[in-house]
């Protein structure tokens, strides 16, 4: 939790502000995993990223943590390798710019828009679940 009391992991940004700025504070706040057997993990086996997150202080704050970095080369790789790992985001993405209020930010106070972030998750899960159930 930061100062404020909000999350690290739903930290928001300014629009202006390029997302490697936040990188290493979300890598920090990842909640720990639970298994089926023994400890719960407290950090993935590596990340996928896109080449908005290709620097060394990235690559850096991901290999102090033991955390293998699968992230795309600016000007030498393309995005195509992160195909099916990319998709899940952006279908998320997507999912949340189904509300109205969410693509564009309206709100002005940062806990009403954590708050309907929030409810959007919850609406998603919930048909999720009575898509499956």
């Amino acid at each position: 939790m930061d100062k404020r009391g909000v999350p690290l992991a739903l930290t928001v940004t300014g629009a202006n502000r390029h997302d490697s700025i936040a990188f290493e504070a979300l890598i920090d706040a990842i909640p720990s995993v639970p298994g089926l057997s023994g400890r719960p993990r407290c950090r993935p086996d590596k990340l996928h990223a896109d080449k908005g997150y290709d620097f060394a202080r990235c690559r850096q704050h991901l290999h102090k943590r033991g955390i293998i970095a699968r992230i795309a080369r600016r000007g030498i790789e393309k995005n195509d390798r992160l195909g099916k790992h990319r998709w899940v985001v952006e279908r998320t993405h997507a999912w949340l710019a189904a509300f109205g209020k969410l693509r564009i930010r309206f709100e002005r106070s940062l806990q009403n828009h954590l708050a309907l972030l929030s409810l959007a998750c919850a609406v998603i899960c919930a048909r999720l679940v009575d898509r499956f159930c």
